[in-house]
């Protein structure tokens, strides 16, 4: 479980040549950007300055502690559906009917690790729409971790679509990896977008 590891120990496993936790790295940039997100809001809550936004600041705060908790739960379903993919490759295929039940078990697997990527890309956009009002309603002492948790939520994006193309690439049914493509392009460019338009926000307030 990701959440029991230390540091160390989620570094030594996505080091070696493990299999998994690789796909759940990206899920764990969304929650380093979720904890800098919230760190900014408890620096803003409290502050007499801040007082006029004080509740929606609370509001964001509370809805981040339940989206860092699905981004640590999505690193360990991302091990948890690559395990019984990776076994089907395995599976005897020297008859038509274990070809065929290959080829069914196949499919179900490849889905099952295609959705488990685009929530993290779901979790990420969700993110970045609550750094924006941050970057604007945040204390503005720590207006700069807004800019860097951005770019970790921003990572969390590109690296997830990635495992999504990977996996719905190889579905026979193409219309539904067609319809996740294009899910996955759309929060890929919405989301790129967001996330550069409030870094140079960012930027902006700190030059």
């Amino acid at each position: 479980m990701v959440e029991s590891m230390t540091i160390q120990e989620f570094l030594d496993v996505l080091s070696s040549k493990e299999p998994v936790p690789g796909g759940g790295a990206s899920a764990l940039a969304g929650a380093l950007g979720n904890a800098l997100g919230q760190m900014v809001s408890n620096l803003t809550i409290g502050k007499k300055k801040y007082a006029p936004v004080e509740d929606e600041i609370k509001e964001l705060a509370e809805r981040m502690k339940g989206i860092q908790r699905q981004f640590t739960q999505l690193a360990d379903r991302d091990a948890e559906v690559f395990a019984p993919l990776a076994k089907c490759y395995s599976l005897p295929s020297g008859t038509e009917e274990e070809k065929a039940y290959k080829a069914e078990v196949m499919e179900a697997r490849l889905l099952d690790a295609s959705l488990v990527p685009m929530e993290i890309m779901e979790k990420a956009a969700e993110m970045l729409e609550i750094m924006d009002i941050l970057a604007d309603k945040g204390s503005r002492m720590a207006v700069s971790d807004v800019g860097v948790g951005v770019q970790f939520i921003r990572t969390a994006l590109l690296g997830a679509v990635m495992n999504v193309y990977i996996n719905t690439k190889s579905m026979k049914n193409r219309e539904k990896a067609e319809e996740m493509n294009e899910k996955a392009e759309r929060l890929i460019k919405e989301g790129t977008e967001a996330a550069d338009r409030i870094y140079q926000k960012v930027l902006e307030q700190l030059r």
